[in-house]
């Protein structure tokens, strides 16, 4: 059974640490930073795709900007325990996922601004 790429990829996941990665490959504030051409990116994925998967996903989304994922890094976020301060409520967590930094060839990007 052959899976739609949006149960694939769930979302895009910008945060600070995900804007520098997107942005490593147009900086040369530091020479180990300008050996970093390639840009990347960093989705939220089904915990069960896997990295060949989460690839084909991204160029079928992004099929129109002409991409070529070169690489794909998972990391599974385990949940954290979270406390409460009122009274009688309970301790819960955060909810697991999983997320993936994916590496595009040298010229693709998937932003508008370039």
């Amino acid at each position: 059974m052959r899976k739609s790429p949006y149960t694939i990829i769930k979302s895009r996941r910008i945060t600070e640490k995900a804007s520098v990665l997107a942005n490593l490959a147009e900086s040369e504030s530091n020479q180990y930073v300008k050996k970093c051409t390639t840009p990347k990116a960093v989705f939220l994925v089904d915990a069960n795709a896997t990295k060949r998967e989460i690839a084909k996903a991204v160029e079928q989304i992004y099929e129109n900007k002409k991409v070529k994922v070169v690489a794909v890094n998972t990391i599974n976020v385990k949940p954290k325990k979270k406390r409460r301060r009122s009274q009688g409520a309970k301790d819960g967590k955060t909810k697991a996922f999983k997320k993936a930094i994916v590496t595009f060839a040298t010229g693709s990007n998937i932003d508008e601004t370039a």
